[in-house]
């Protein structure tokens, strides 16, 4: 009897693990990554584009910058030509919205919170893009693709263009990693 009881305890175990549901998998995937470069071509930071469910977030480090807050925005272009930038075009708003959070009719697809930099000079943000997945993709990843521009000082949420938030310090060209 005792073999017998033995091996169904040692049995129980592997049976309820053969009838244990799998745990999802996770809907979470970082799809598009940059490096961000400052106007000297130095490299001071990266972001990366992370699908969470329906929904795309943008995750992004920067080192060596000056500390406080500062504008942080995607532009309608894939292009980082230094000193200025400038040929990263606009904010991506292909709704044709007003700029910032703080407009009643809503922000734009590039708008974002300010990402604050320490006293160390590093600094960090994730926060959700405004605009459906579906959305977002297709103007990110048009035929001019889209850059990731992080500006001299803070954004306003508020002035149309581009939130008074200064010049522009670090670009990087957005692109789909592969998997």
């Amino acid at each position: 009897m005792l073999p017998k009881l033995a091996s169904m305890a040692f049995a129980a175990p592997l049976l309820l693990a053969a009838c244990a549901t799998p745990e999802p998998k996770s809907s979470i995937e970082k799809f598009a990554h940059t490096a961000l470069i400052d106007a000297t071509g130095n490299t001071v930071g990266e972001a990366t584009l992370i699908a969470n469910g329906s929904v795309i977030e943008l995750a992004a480090e920067v080192f060596g910058l000056s500390p406080g807050e500062h504008g942080i925005h995607v532009h309608t272009t894939g292009k980082c030509d230094a000193p200025t930038f400038s040929t990263a075009g606009g904010h991506l708003n292909p709704n044709a919205h007003k700029h910032g959070t703080m407009n009643p009719a809503g922000p734009h697809m590039g708008d974002l919170p300010n990402i604050v930099v320490g006293a160390n000079g590093t600094g960090s943000i994730r926060t959700t893009l405004v605009g459906a997945s579906e959305e977002l993709r297709a103007a990110m990843f048009d035929a001019d693709g889209s850059a990731v521009i992080i500006h001299a000082g803070p954004d306003d949420y508020k002035t149309d263009p581009a939130g008074n938030s200064g010049g522009r310090i670090a670009c990087g060209v957005v692109t789909i990693m592969k998997s």
